[in-house]
């Protein structure tokens, strides 16, 4: 079963397994204009009494999509990693996707990201099931106030299979 949101302030209520995981916030970006990745950013609410977990993420729009994080190694240089185990999402709660943290990868864009226009991500949890939205392109978006300030503006290319 999915459930097709736009990904602002939406809240899913498509039955009872999805009524209780929230996006809001949502927007993907590219690097700079013409780059081979981008990433979505956004935040996941879960307001039932039981956590969940983001397992995986799914969009035609590139080669190979993947949940990130950035870590810091040894010599305090970020780095970004795919997280296999996805993201854990607390009963009452939430999870945000955010520059210079976790997120969402697109690796290998099979378009350019189009300021206006949407992407469609399939959000796939471990016990709501898959959950697909549209994700506005806003590559003009500043970061918030006290987001980390790496995001799309380093430690992307610092990761080996980008692209590939």
């Amino acid at each position: 079963m999915k459930t097709l949101i736009l990904a602002g302030a939406v809240a899913l209520a498509a039955g009872p397994a999805f009524a209780d995981i929230t996006v809001t916030d949502a927007y993907v970006r590219s690097a700079m204009p013409g780059a081979p990745t981008g990433a979505a950013f956004m935040v996941i609410g879960n307001d039932s009494g039981s956590a969940d977990r983001l397992v995986s993420v799914a969009s035609d729009a590139a080669k190979r999509v993947e949940l990130h994080t950035h870590i810091s190694d040894d010599n305090g240089v970020m780095k970004m990693t795919h997280v296999e185990e996805g993201f854990a999402i607390p009963a009452n709660g939430e999870h945000v996707l955010a520059r210079g943290g976790d997120h969402v990868m697109f690796m290998g864009l099979n378009e350019p990201l189009v300021q206006g226009e949407t992407v469609t991500v399939t959000l796939t949890f471990e016990n709501a099931g898959a959950v697909t939205i549209e994700i506005p392109v806003d590559s003009e978006r500043q970061p918030d106030h006290g987001a980390m300030q790496t995001g799309m503006d380093g430690g992307h290319g610092d990761h080996d299979d980008h692209g590939k």
